[in-house]
């Protein structure tokens, strides 16, 4: 379903925008260009006075998985978010130690202390840290808009299978574009 409204109470969720991803290859959209992307949906909607959350990873959930191994220790500076999120002086910061955002955080709380009932979820990966939280927003009932431009993934196949198969059963899926539209007309 295309992105048909941006809620007066909405909140933007940037996931793992960290210094420690950086680096990596993603697909279909560069690191960079999530980012800025990303950062023009910071900009539209800290100029409304909406809240932007800035989400990091600093741990991974100790349970087993076909991928585990000795558990991982992170180097320092890490999990810090990349510019110009780390700049961002009125966001707020959450950390989380598992693929969704609402997961043993107070997210959640926080969102509901201020009456949000809409997030715009954006950031990597698009296969986990955005489709998890996606994922726990809709069943917590918030109203879910993912900017698909804005996110991206390890491989160019996961990235289209969330964006295609996953992500519309639980979000309004556009891009970043249609958002700042939406985000106007609210």
């Amino acid at each position: 379903m295309p992105v048909t409204a941006v809620d007066r109470d909405a909140a933007l969720i940037v996931i793992d925008l960290q210094k420690g991803l950086s680096g990596r290859d993603l697909a279909p959209h560069s690191f960079a260009d999530v980012v800025e992307r990303s950062a023009a949906l910071t900009d539209a909607f800290s100029a409304r006075g909406l809240p932007v959350v800035i989400v990091t990873v600093d741990a991974v959930p100790p349970g087993r998985t076909d991928l585990s191994g000795p558990p991982m220790e992170f180097p320092s500076g890490w999990s810090d978010s990349v510019a110009p999120f780390s700049d961002a002086p009125d966001a707020w910061r959450v950390t989380k130690r598992s693929p969704g955002a609402f997961t043993e955080t107070p997210l959640h709380r926080l969102l509901r202390e201020r009456g949000v009932t809409q997030v715009v979820v954006v950031g990597v990966s698009t296969s986990i840290g955005v489709e998890m939280t996606a994922r726990q927003a809709y069943e917590l009932g918030y109203n879910v808009t993912v900017a698909l431009d804005a996110c991206s993934d390890s491989e160019g196949s996961r990235h289209a299978y969330s964006a295609a198969s996953v992500l519309p059963k639980v979000a309004e899926t556009g891009s970043a574009a249609d958002v700042i539209a939406a985000l106007t007309r609210a």
